[in-house]
Order: C-alpha cells, then structure tokens, then sequence
C-alpha cells in the first residue's frame, strides 16, 4: 500500500481501511364467510371470464387476475359489499366456489372434510403437502383435548400414509408416548394450536396463486413499483411520506444536499473523522489537534458546540457512539480508547492493553460491552469497567482497521487490510474471509469502510454489490458513507446505479470523511486537512450575504 508497512503506526497519513390472515378471513364469522362464496347468486361467471382478455396499453396484464386481486384488496380493507358488487357487475368471481368450502370447513375444524375438498383445489404433489398441515394441527388438536386414542388413529391411518416428511412423523408418534417430547424445539405440550387464520395463512403460501390470491397482493405490486422507481430516480432523497401514487416518483436534482450551510471551525489541525449519532441530534468529529468535539443539531439545523473532550495525548482516529447515544467512544492513536458521557463531557473509563495499539472500536447491540481492533492483529471485548473479558487473533488478519458487530452481536465484520474483509462468528471463533479483486487501475474505490466503497451484502452469502468510480487513490485514509470522499471535493453517488451524480466544491484541504445525517436526508457534514467541518443543506435557503461567527464555526451564505 504504497510503501507503506504493516507495522507502521496508525495514524490519519496511513490508510487503515478502516397475521391474523386479515386478507383471507379478515375477522369474518363462519356466516359472513359463507356469504361472500364467489360463485353465488350475486356473480355471473362469463363462459371464459375473460382470461384472454388484457387491459393497459403495453397488453401485459390480463383482465381476470387484475380484477380479482382488485377484489382482494377491497375485501381485506373490510369492503365486502363492494367486493360482491365488482363481481356482480364484472362477472368474475373473486374466489372459486370450492375455496369458499374449503375455507369454511377449516374455520370450523371440518378437517378430514377439507382434505377431501384439497383434492378440487389443487394436484396430487400439492396435495400431500397441504393435507400434512391439515392432518398435523388436527392430530395436536386431539393431544390437547386427550385424546390419544383418536390422535394415534390419525397419526396411522392418515398422516402415516401420505408418506412424506417421514423425520416429523417418527417426531409426532414419539409425543403419545412421551408427551415432553421436542417438536421444533419445543415440548409437544408446551406447542400452541394455530388458530384457523394462522392454519390457512400457512396453507396459502402451498396453494397456488391462481386459486388462492396472496394475502394484499395489489398492495405488494404498488409498493414494488414504487421502490423501483425509487431505484431509478437519478437523485432520490426523499422520505418515504413525501411519495404519491398519483404521480411517477422523480427527484429533482436539488433533493442532494450541496450548499454549504455551516463552515465549523473548532479544530486546530487537520479534521479526520466525524460520526453523527444514531438519533441524529449530535455530531462528533475528531482531529491531528488531539481533541474531539461533540456538537448539537438543533431543531432549524443550526449545528453549535456541546462539549470539547480533552485527555487524549495523541490524534484520535475512531469515533463509536452508543446504542442509545448517550455516551461515545474515542479511539487514540496507539495508546487507548475512552468513553464519554455525553451529557457531562466526563470521560468515564480508559480501556489500555500493554504493548497493544488500538485502531478501532465498536460498541455491541445491547450496549453492555465494547470491542477493539489493534495492530496486533487481535478483536478484544470489554466490560464497560474497562476488563477485558476476551482476546481473539485471526489467521489472515493484518490490521483491524475497521470495525462492526451485527445486530445480534453474534457476527464481527473486520476491513484486515486493502482487499480482505473478515467475518467473524464470535462465540465459535470461526472466521470467514471475503477476498476482493485485485484492483489495477486508480480509479477505483473498494471496501475501504464497512459501510462504504464497494459495499457488499453479507446477510446470507456475500457478494459485492456495487463499486464506485471517480477517485483517485493515495495512501490518505478515506472514510465514506456513500458520498465522501479524499482530495477537496465531496462526491455523490448513486447507491444502486453507481454513477457520480455530484461533486461538491469548498474544501481547501484534503476531505477526509463524509456522514450524512441518519435523522434528516437534507443534511451532510464533511471533514477537512483545511481544518473544518462543512454542514451541506438544500439548495433553498437564502441566508444573510454577509457572514457571521459562532462560538462553534461559521454560517456562511452557500457560496464558499
């Protein structure tokens, strides 16, 4: 990494790399449903009922299903009577008779009758499998009530000779015997009857959409259309309360965040790193002075100084903030991590090691311990009393120069050096190396934050998601959230597409860091060589022309 070696010390110049089924029973009494059967008198089912026929001027949705997810919609918001009208009038029946049976004859535990009905419904394949769950929940049923005599009859004569799931029938026979027997983990006696809704929202997902619409499609399909244009919108930054369906969605280019708002000139050397709070209300930023500072979003977007946390001997390079953003770690170059009370500005416990050089710092879920990243090549946890409670060395590990925990606390994600991620399985210590390409050329950004860069989704396999184009590399350490990053300028990617769509100019210096603000789109802070930290807002707000100075920094008029 450009003649840099592994075991330099760490510092700013050394890139680190740091149902209640409501849609089908919806609360419905056994005559409410019988009532609403689709092929009673109130629909007239047209001789082919349209299954040919298609609506929209592209010709790709067919009339028949467009009416009855249409119907299903109206009928999971509670609106019966005008469900059966668009049947009446359309003459294409939300439900088939048989289904209306085979629903009824669930809702009132008719089980062996809706086994026999399954047989009008669906194929044999289909079938055993639906008929399982049925025979299953009736067998559970008959346990509970004692009686094992009937339940054993079930279990041979009807569950036995579907012969399928043989592992679950050897487990049901065991529970006539031995009633403490587990089944999926639990007791057989301890095991909670599904009630008929949760019985057939179960059964719907083995029937086939055609005779069983999905539970609110029509509401699925809107809001898969709407994340895609989501997706697609060049410049999408905008709340989820601010989209309409009576419109394609499509953000202007002034949704991004590009008039400096702020100029917060409360470092005395070169600003490395920032982090806002989970909660959005603070922002702490760290500097080559020694100091970090902790400063307050207010309600109108004013950023001003809460606190400047002083101790630290050497620059700190980490920031972590608590689960419940009340207090904050601060990671210092070689020596040691602290925590801070936010409220106070007390440092309230020093975490060191002999002969150990921390480079990272994470707080766990729940907030009752943290973990550090060193030199040495190991992850440590601690008690918040500043214990170190265990100590744990990958094979391939060089620097854990960034850190993360999941939000079970169970997987550690590591950045160990330019083109290795590690994850790691804490209580079994197993770990796991995501390897990226070797990149040739200079163009490129990749994996250098675990939240940034050529980002990757890691929540079943992994696979790299995307790989953002526009930057030169150096040796400079780069810490980005999907829009900041080294040389003087702020860039601005689309998450999905990759394309830059804008460069913000201001900074004199290197920036070295770039956060958005988890509470408000609207609203970037980034982090300076020249110094300062840059507040970027929306392109809208006229502020006086000339500039004037707060204890924290200076609000300037957007053309600085």
């Amino acid at each position: 990494m450009g003649g840099v070696a592994d075991d330099e010390p760490p510092s700013k110049r050394v890139k680190v790399y740091p149902v209640e089924l409501r849609g089908i029973l919806n609360g419905q009494t056994s005559s409410e449903l019988a009532s609403c059967s689709s092929s009673g008198s109130m629909a007239r089912p047209l001789p082919s009922q349209g299954d040919d026929e298609v609506v929209g001027s592209k010709a790709l949705v067919k009339k028949t299903e467009f009416i009855r997810i249409i119907a299903e919609a109206l009928y999971s918001l509670g609106y019966k009577s005008t469900c059966d009208l668009l049947e009446e009038e359309s003459g294409i029946p939300f439900r088939s008779s048989e289904l209306t049976t085979f629903m009824q004859q669930i809702h009132d535990g008719q089980w062996d009758e809706s086994v026999e009905t399954l047989h009008k419904l669906v194929d044999d394949s289909e079938v055993k499998l639906a008929s399982f769950i049925i025979l299953e929940h009736k067998f559970f049923k008959l346990l509970s009530e004692e009686d094992f005599k009937d339940a054993l009859k079930t279990l041979r004569t009807q569950i036995a000779s579907l012969s399928i799931k043989n592992d679950r029938v050897r487990e049901l026979s065991s529970c006539i015997v031995y009633p403490q027997q587990h089944i999926g983990g639990k007791p057989a006696s301890d095991l909670r009857l599904k009630s008929p809704s949760e019985l057939l929202e179960e059964l719907q997902r083995l029937l086939p959409p055609s005779v069983m619409i999905p539970e609110k499609r029509l509401v699925h399909l809107v809001e898969q259309a709407l994340h895609l244009q989501q997706d697609s919108c060049r410049y999408h930054n905008s709340l989820v309360t601010e989209m309409t369906l009576l419109l394609d969605h499509q953000c202007g280019r002034d949704r991004i965040p590009s008039q400096t708002t702020q100029i917060l000139s409360g470092h005395t050397g070169e600003v490395w790193n920032l982090q806002f709070s989970y909660g959005g209300r603070y922002l702490a930023s760290s500097s080559s002075d020694n100091s970090v500072l902790i400063w307050e979003v207010k309600l109108d977007g004013e950023v001003v100084i809460k606190h400047k946390l002083t101790g630290h001997q050497k620059p700190v390079i980490y920031l972590a903030w608590s689960p419940r953003d009340h207090q904050i770690l601060t990671c210092e170059s070689e020596n040691c991590i602290r925590r801070w009370e936010i409220s106070t500005g007390e440092c309230r416990c020093i975490y060191a090691k002999t002969g150990c050089v921390f480079i990272s710092c994470e707080w766990a879920p729940n907030g009752k311990s943290i973990y550090s990243g060193a030199t040495d090549k190991s992850i440590s946890m601690w008690d918040l009393e500043g214990n170190e409670l265990e100590s744990w060395k990958g094979q391939r590990t060089i620097k854990t120069s960034d850190l993360g925990i999941s939000s079970d606390g169970k997987q550690i994600v590591t950045v160990c050096n330019e083109t290795v991620i590690s994850l790691v399985e804490w209580e079994t210590k197993v770990e796991r190396l995501i390897e990226e390409d070797q990149v040739d050329d200079d163009s490129n950004l990749e994996g250098v934050r675990l939240e940034a860069g050529g980002y990757r989704n890691i929540e079943e396999s992994a696979k790299l998601e995307a790989k953002y184009k526009g930057l030169k590399r150096s040796r400079f350490i780069v810490r980005s959230c999907f829009g900041g990053l080294e040389q003087s300028f702020v860039y601005v990617w689309h998450r999905a597409s990759g394309e830059l769509i804008r460069t913000l100019a201001g900074h004199s210096g290197s920036v070295n860091c770039v956060r958005w603000n988890p509470a408000n789109p609207h609203m970037l802070a980034s982090a300076s060589d020249d110094h300062t930290i840059r507040i970027w807002g929306l392109n809208k707000v006229k502020l006086h022309t000339n500039r004037w100075v707060h204890s924290n920094g200076v609000c300037c008029n957007g053309n600085t």
